[in-house]
């Protein structure tokens, strides 16, 4: 598609100029984006094309939409962009070191995690990052005793750095809720707001449940689901094999929202956690 050429030069402010022409559709509009004259971008993806030697951009009236080849430099584009950043943070930003001690509910490590600390080490690779987990309670206890720095945790309450998380009935595949004039639950142990959300939802449609498995994890609540045991409350992100998500005809109540919270030892932060909870926070989508 594109001929190897020496010439042919990817900076990262062409590239910027490139994607964001193409995320808005307009040059114009990518020109007051970018603080420059819509002429320059015109010339900079002019370049682009002269070196690529391919058209990158079909121009339609006062818009234009990204060519196969265009949707190829996209792409790439991205990938050049992030390293790029990636590197910069990593020479430029801050040279952390020490422990930093993070609780969090076995799901949310799972889920959440993973991404967040290889980006985390990726930038802060002499930082040592210690995981507790545990249900929400317990760490909350951790975190005010000073055994933890920073803590991921579920609430029924909007807090300070919070986003909320829907709530959702996972069942086995093959179930039919209406069958059952008690419906059997797989639910986390107490003083959990999935379980406590779960029962309230029920319990107003008057419809008529048992407990028939506990778990404090997630793995233990989806073992029975996934033995066509029981139904469980979950976030809608959550899935198993041979196992759905309910549907309107099953005849199942929604289960009110909850949060995902990120809570902070009380007391004046130092600068690892602090930076250290801006990557928690950018993964989970919490604003901080």
């Amino acid at each position: 598609m594109f001929d190897t050429l020496n010439s042919a030069q990817l900076t990262p402010d062409l590239l910027k100029t490139f994607i964001t022409a193409a995320d808005t559709g307009s040059f114009t509009r990518a020109a007051a984006l970018i603080h420059r004259t819509q002429a320059a971008v015109s010339m900079q993806i002019k370049k682009l094309e002269q070196d690529l030697k391919c058209v990158l951009f079909q121009r339609e009236g006062r818009g234009v939409t990204l060519t196969s080849e265009g949707e190829t430099l996209y792409r790439y584009s991205s990938k050049i962009l992030d390293l790029h950043d990636e590197a910069l943070v990593a020479m430029s930003g801050p040279k952390l070191n020490g422990v930093v001690r993070l609780g969090a509910p076995d799901d949310y490590a799972m889920k959440h995690l993973p991404g967040i600390l290889r980006e985390f080490a990726v930038n802060h690779p002499k930082v040592q990052v210690d995981v507790f987990c545990d249900d929400t309670p317990r760490l909350t206890k951790m975190l005010n005793s000073g055994q933890l720095d920073l803590a991921i945790a579920t609430d029924n309450v909007e807090t300070e750095y919070s986003a909320p998380m829907e709530l959702t009935w996972i069942l086995p595949e093959r179930m039919e809720p209406a069958q059952y004039d008690v419906l059997p639950l797989a639910l986390f142990h107490p003083v959990c707001c999935y379980r406590e959300n779960g029962l309230k939802a029920l319990d107003k449609v008057g419809r008529k449940y048992r407990i028939a498995y506990g778990s404090p994890s997630l793995a233990g609540l989806l073992a029975a689901v996934q033995g066509g045991l029981a139904i469980a409350a979950v976030t809608k992100d959550t899935t198993a094999k041979g196992c759905r998500h309910a549907r309107p005809s099953d005849g199942l109540p929604d289960i009110k929202s909850v949060y995902i919270d990120l809570r902070f030892q009380p007391g004046q932060r130092s600068e690892l956690v602090s930076v250290f909870g801006g990557f928690i926070a950018k993964g989970l989508g919490i604003t901080i």
